[in-house]
């Protein structure tokens, strides 16, 4: 599966906190060349719009592009890298509007 900057996908994403990962939707942030060349993926999580929001949390706009059942948001402070192999699904793609929101987002947590 060959994935693209901002697919939603499903995966094993783990948690942050403790020694396990629940299958969730996530957002592709990586370019294909890491997939490509390296087997890899970054993915950023994406939770439930009911769960408290964060300073830096991104609300998903365009529900309909993304697949997700219910109002989410992605959290790009919490951010994994997987090998493309733990994919199990491509279900959606952020929107113009939400993928820009989420490209300024991860450039203001980045050190620079």
């Amino acid at each position: 599966m060959r994935l693209q900057p901002f697919d939603i996908v499903v995966v094993p994403f783990p948690y942050a906190d403790r020694l396990a990962e629940k299958r969730r939707p996530a957002v592709v942030i990586s370019n294909p060349v890491v997939s490509d060349r390296y087997k890899l993926v970054w993915l950023a999580m994406i939770t439930s719009a009911a769960n408290p929001g964060w300073a830096c949390d991104v609300d998903i706009s365009d529900l309909a592009a993304t697949a997700l059942p219910a109002p989410s948001r992605i959290r790009p402070v919490k951010i994994a890298t997987a090998d493309v192999a733990r994919v199990i699904r491509r279900i959606g793609k952020l929107g113009v509007r939400d993928a820009k929101a989420l490209r300024s987002a991860l450039a203001g947590l980045l050190a620079g």
